[in-house]
C-alpha cells in the first residue's frame, strides 16, 4: 500500500496554477510520492503531467467533473491517460443522497462506468455520512454496491465519514474487499459532544486496525485527507499524518 496526499486538504493553496505547482512541490518535500487531485483550479492534463513528473509524483485518483464523466467519458479517459491516472473518481452523489438521486446516478453513470472499465480504469465513488442512511431497510451504500458490478465501480471509502455515521470503518473496508483501491484516511478527535477532523493517529480512531483492514481488502492507495484543520497549517497536518503512517512502515 502506498500513502498519498488528498489535495482537497490544500485547496486554498491551489486556486492558481502557480499555487498548484508550488503545492505539489511542498507535498513532495514532505515525502509523499502520490496525490489525489481534487479541489484545485482548472488545469490542462499535459500541464499536470509535467508538474507531477517534475516532482517525482504520480496521480492515484481524481475527483473529476461529474457531468463530464457522464457526458464526455472518452475525453475524460484520454485526459487521465495523459497524466497516468487509473482511478477516475466522483466526490459525491449529484443532487444529494436520496431515492431520486440514486436512480439518476445509476442511469447517468452506468454506461460511463462500463466505458471506463473497458479502458482499463475504474470509476470510484466517494462516500460521506449520508450513504449510510437506510431506505426501505437497506443502506444507500449497499444499494450502490448492488447496482454496479465490482469492476464497474469502486468505492473511495472515507474512514471519518463512516465513523461519523455510526458505522465501523474496518467492517466496511473488509466488506467491500476488492472494491476499495483508494481509501481516505481521516481521523476523528472527540471532546465531550463535539467531533472534529484530525491528522491520522492523533484522534480517537484505531488506525492500526484500519490499516490491517485495508491490507486485507487489497487497497492500493491510502490517501490522507483533512477537510478542516481548525486554524492549523494544512501542510503541517499532512506532515503529521505522513510521519505517523511512516512509523507504521508505510511510505
Amino acid at each position: 500500500m502506498k500513502i498519498g496526499a488528498q489535495l482537497y486538504t490544500l485547496r486554498e493553496y491551489c486556486k492558481t496554477l502557480d499555487g498548484f505547482a508550488e503545492t505539489l512541490k511542498r507535498v513532495a518535500d514532505i515525502g509523499y510520492t502520490t496525490v489525489q487531485v481534487s479541489g484545485t483550479c482548472k488545469y490542462a492534463p499535459e500541464w499536470l503531467d509535467g508538474q507531477l513528473k517534475a516532482n517525482s509524483l504520480t496521480c492515484a485518483l481524481t475527483h473529476y467533473d461529474g457531468k463530464r464523466i457522464a457526458d464526455d467519458t472518452q475525453s475524460v479517459i484520454a485526459e487521465h491517460d495523459l497524466f497516468g491516472c487509473k482511478y477516475i473518481g466522483i466526490g459525491s452523489m449529484p443532487g444529494g443522497v436520496n431515492e431520486n438521486s440514486l436512480e439518476n446516478f445509476v442511469r447517468n453513470y452506468k454506461d460511463a462506468s462500463k466505458k471506463i472499465k473497458n479502458a482499463g480504469k475504474l470509476f470510484c465513488y466517494h462516500n460521506h455520512g449520508k450513504e449510510f442512511k437506510k431506505h426501505e431497510g437497506k443502506l444507500y451504500i449497499e444499494r450502490l454496491a448492488e447496482e454496479f458490478a465490482d469492476d464497474e465501480m469502486g468505492f473511495t471509502l472515507d474512514t471519518y465519514w463512516i465513523n461519523y455515521a455510526g458505522y465501523d470503518a474496518c467492517e466496511w473496508i473488509e466488506r467491500l474487499k476488492g472494491r476499495v483501491p483508494c481509501l481516505h484516511l481521516k481521523d476523528m478527535a472527540k471532546k465531550l459532544f463535539f467531533r472534529k477532523m484530525a491528522p491520522v493517529g492523533k484522534g480517537n480512531m484505531d488506525f492500526d486496525r484500519i490499516l490491517s483492514s485495508a491490507q486485507k481488502a487489497d487497497s492500493e492507495y491510502l490517501l490522507v485527507e483533512q477537510d478542516y484543520c481548525y486554524g492549523k497549517n494544512p501542510f503541517e497536518c499532512l506532515k503529521t499524518s505522513y510521519e505517523w503512517l511512516k512509523s507504521r512502515g508505510l511510505q
